[in-house]
């Protein structure tokens, strides 16, 4: 059972209002703090697009788009365009073109080393550079060690922490250790004191894992929501698409009705003018 694309919309969001002010520098992207996130929902170019994971307003004026890969693939370049076109796009239909500078970020789990990987992707008239963060550069072990030693003493983590604490499952490299990791990093958060720290880690899991987590955890992990604050915000969501499914349903069917008699009326109306004609 995977969790619906509008339930991880919820999670987007509520992980995307926590993110506001804060700085994605303990990744490796020496980058202006978001403050504001985009939305996701962009122009398709073609009908097979891929979903942008993230769009971001950051500090110094610049638009983010950021992918998560857990493989390094040279025709994901472009993907990246695409994403670029897509979001281009949105700024002119929006009237905004002018003097808009875009960023393309690539988060790479452990399982992409730095020299595997090239930035620049020049093909002559267009020449697509990439900002690259490699997790596998991160400290898994000393991470967990901070974070179980903060939780277990009940002190706040900093902005930096949540973060880290957030990514880590994905520091790991095979699936099998990151499904460990991720069940090691909900049974963690699950101990967290401050309900909106726990909410904000939680939810940014469901957001950074959903290309990596297997069904069980998945299941795991929507079970232990349905106990927070997001679990109650899936569900109402769940509700609302449900009724806009429903109505839309219900208008189909009196515009289907509604077409079935005007077409009984002119066929009536034919029958009257044809027996009129033979009198």
């Amino acid at each position: 059972m995977k969790i619906a694309y509008q339930n991880k919309d919820v999670a987007c969001k509520t992980f995307g209002e926590k993110l506001v002010g804060k700085s994605l520098k303990v990744y490796g992207l020496n980058i202006p703090k978001i403050v504001k996130v985009l939305p996701t929902n962009l122009p398709a170019i073609q009908a097979n697009e891929f979903r942008i994971d993230n769009l971001f307003l950051l500090e110094d004026g610049t638009v983010a788009i950021i992918d998560y890969e857990s493989a390094y693939k040279k025709e994901n370049k472009l993907k990246y365009i695409s994403y670029i076109s897509r979001v281009l796009e949105r700024y002119k239909e929006a009237g905004e073109l002018e003097g808009l500078k875009l960023r393309m970020i690539v988060i790479y789990t452990a399982d992409v080393s730095r020299d595997e990987t090239e930035d620049v992707y020049d093909v002559g008239p267009l020449q697509l550079t990439v900002e690259s963060a490699y997790l596998s550069e991160l400290d898994s072990k000393d991470i967990m060690q901070r974070l179980q030693n903060k939780v277990k003493a009940g002190i706040s983590l900093t902005d930096e922490e949540m973060l880290e604490f957030i990514i880590l499952p994905l520091t790991y490299k095979e699936k099998e250790r990151k499904r460990h990791a991720i069940k090691d990093v909900i049974d963690l958060a699950k101990g967290i004191k401050d309900q909106q720290t726990s909410l904000f880690i939680l939810s940014g899991i469901v957001v950074f894992t959903d290309k990596v987590i297997d069904d069980e955890t998945r299941q795991s992990l929507k079970e232990w929501l349905g106990m927070t604050k997001i679990g109650q915000m899936f569900a109402e969501e769940a509700a609302v698409e449900r009724a806009r499914a429903d109505a839309a349903e219900t208008r189909a069917d009196e515009e289907k009705k509604r077409a079935d008699a005007a077409e009984a009326e002119l066929k009536d109306l034919k029958q009257k003018l044809k027996e009129f004609a033979n009198l």
